[in-house]
C-alpha cells in the first residue's frame, strides 16, 4: 500500500499519547486460578495501546504486532489493575507503544508491576491505506533511548519476516496457511 505524502507533520511528545486505564478484576476476568486471565489482560493492553496510537496520530490504526509480552506476576480476583501505555517510536506509517500492567492490592495499597508489552500500530486513512504519522518530539534521555531501541527492535522484525522466520515456518505450517 501506497502511503500519504502530505507536506510534514507536526512532532509530539509521547505524554500527549499517554493512556491511563483502570480496571478491577472480577471472577468473570479469572481464570481457575482466581488470578487475572492472561487473555483478558492482553486484550486490555491492546486497547489502551491503540488508543494511545490513535492520540498520536489522531486516525484509525491497527495491531500490527506484539512483541515482548511478558507476565511477571499474577493479579487476584478483586485487585485493581493500572494500564499505561504510550507511543514511544514513530516510523513512516506506524508506532510502537510501550505498555505496563501494575496490580493494586486495594486492602494494603502495595503495587506491582504484572505485564509489560511493546505493540506496533499501523495508521490507516478512511480508504484503508497506509497513512503517515508525526514523528515524536524526544525531549529526554530516557525517551531517546526507548526509541533508539525502538529502531533495533523493528530492523530485528523485518529481518525475520525478509528471511521467512515466522513462528508459522517454525512450526511448519503450510504455505497455503500461512
Amino acid at each position: 500500500m501506497r502511503a500519504d505524502s502530505t507536506a510534514e507533520l507536526p512532532a509530539k511528545s509521547p505524554a500527549e499519547s499517554e493512556v491511563v486505564m483502570t480496571q478491577i478484576i472480577l471472577p468473570s476476568d479469572a481464570n481457575a486460578l482466581h488470578t487475572a486471565f492472561g487473555g483478558r489482560v492482553m486484550s486490555w493492553i491492546d486497547i489502551a495501546a491503540a488508543v494511545a496510537a490513535e492520540r498520536h496520530c489522531r486516525q484509525n490504526v491497527v495491531t500490527a504486532s506484539m512483541d515482548d509480552l511478558h507476565f511477571v506476576s499474577a493479579v487476584k480476583v478483586g485487585w485493581i489493575v493500572t494500564v499505561r501505555a504510550r507511543v514511544i517510536a514513530t516510523f513512516h506509517t506506524s508506532m510502537e507503544v510501550g505498555v505496563t500492567v501494575t496490580a493494586e492490592d486495594p486492602l494494603t495499597g502495595e503495587q506491582h508491576l504484572t505485564t509489560s508489552a511493546l505493540m506496533t500500530f499501523v495508521a490507516l486513512g478512511p480508504d484503508g491505506r497506509k497513512r503517515r504519522v508525526p514523528p515524536l518530539k524526544l525531549e529526554t534521555p530516557a525517551e531517546q533511548r526507548a526509541a533508539e531501541e525502538a529502531v533495533r527492535r523493528r530492523e530485528e522484525r523485518i529481518a525475520r519476516k525478509d528471511a521467512g522466520r515466522t513462528w508459522q515456518s517454525v512450526v511448519g505450517l503450510p504455505r497455503s496457511l500461512r
